[in-house]
């Protein structure tokens, strides 16, 4: 299977396929770690190109192990078949700490490149804080302009061939934009059928940036996700008509608006059914409906507000694209 592929406004960059797989475990167990490895290498067989990762999901060193195999095996014949992304956490968003974060991953991973590396969150933690407890006494002010400039030095250096950022509103990439030498190429959101960012889709449009889509599905299983979108009857009706499954129809509708689509799923059939979502199409009719669904947001990042601290409210923190 041949995935489309889509250009960065990174010079550097090589073409982005539109669909990865996504690999946030957050439990780095061995059964995980020995799972993630497996899908990875099954869905490079399948066909996929893509994957992302970030330090938080702490499977970097188990996707760097998955790429060594599939070289020593045959699947692959070196690194520069994949484009892979990784995220800079909450706890290097410190100018002098950027740098440093980029070249442990790359370590971890084995690898002497990203293809793309990305702000995870607009805030910052304290450092030296427990990086996987979330806490909103730990945030600090986030000073974007220091960090952005190290992420550009990572670019200019070749560590990373693009740099963006993730879970930014149109005012955060604004303030961004403002001193910006080298733009962000891709701004990775939540996005599904239940919330279709469309004012951000043209914000970004209008300057040049990619939008890439994680959990396309809602997350159902996640501990902030929604079911919204794997029950939806608008869907399941779609479905029916087209003898396609509902996240077929959640997937092909995310590939028609132009994202970067990133699925998570270890399952070697649902991996299979997701790459099936190109040659076909939405109607003019069906895609209406599906526009016409009721919107909410299910990643608030609740876990980073408190009344006393930097952040002190859901509106705040998205800057009221709620």
């Amino acid at each position: 299977m041949t995935i489309p592929e889509i250009s960065l406004s990174s010079g550097n960059a090589k073409a982005m396929p539109v669909l990865g797989l996504g690999l946030g475990a957050f439990d780095p167990t061995p059964e995980v770690i020995a799972s993630t490895i497996k899908a990875v290498l099954e869905a490079i067989e399948l066909g996929y190109r893509m994957f992302d990762t970030a330090f938080f999901y702490q499977t970097e060193e188990a996707l760097g192990e998955a790429i060594s195999q599939a070289i020593s095996c045959g699947l692959i014949k070196s690194r520069d078949e994949l484009f892979i992304t990784s995220k800079l956490w909450l706890t290097d968003n410190h100018g002098d700490r950027v740098l440093p974060a980029l070249q442990k991953t790359l370590k971890d991973m084995k690898l002497d490149y990203l293809d793309q590396y990305l702000v995870h969150f607009p805030l910052s933690m304290k450092a030296g804080s427990y990086p996987f407890q979330l806490s909103p006494d730990d945030i600090v002010p986030m000073d974007i302009k220091s960090v952005w400039k190290a992420m550009e030095e990572c670019q200019t250096l070749g560590l990373t061939k693009s740099i963006g950022v993730s879970n930014f509103t149109c005012k955060k990439l604004a303030d961004l934009l403002a001193f910006a030498k080298i733009p962000p190429a891709i701004n990775q959101v939540e996005m599904n059928p239940v919330w279709q960012q469309g004012k951000l889709r043209e914000f970004c449009q209008a300057n040049g940036i990619k939008i890439a889509a994680y959990s396309p599905l809602g997350a159902a299983g996640a501990f902030w996700g929604t079911k919204g979108v794997l029950e939806s009857e608008v869907l399941m009706e779609i479905a029916k008509s087209k003898g396609k499954s509902v996240s077929q129809i959640g997937l092909r509708w995310a590939y028609e608006q132009g994202v970067v689509i990133v699925v998570k799923s270890f399952n070697k059939e649902r991996q299979k059914q997701n790459l099936e979502i190109f040659g076909w199409e939405l109607s003019d009719e069906e895609s209406k409906k599906i526009a016409e669904m009721p919107q909410k947001r299910a990643n608030l990042g609740q876990w980073f507000i408190s009344e006393t601290g930097v952040i002190k409210s859901v509106e705040e923190l998205w800057d009221g694209e709620l």
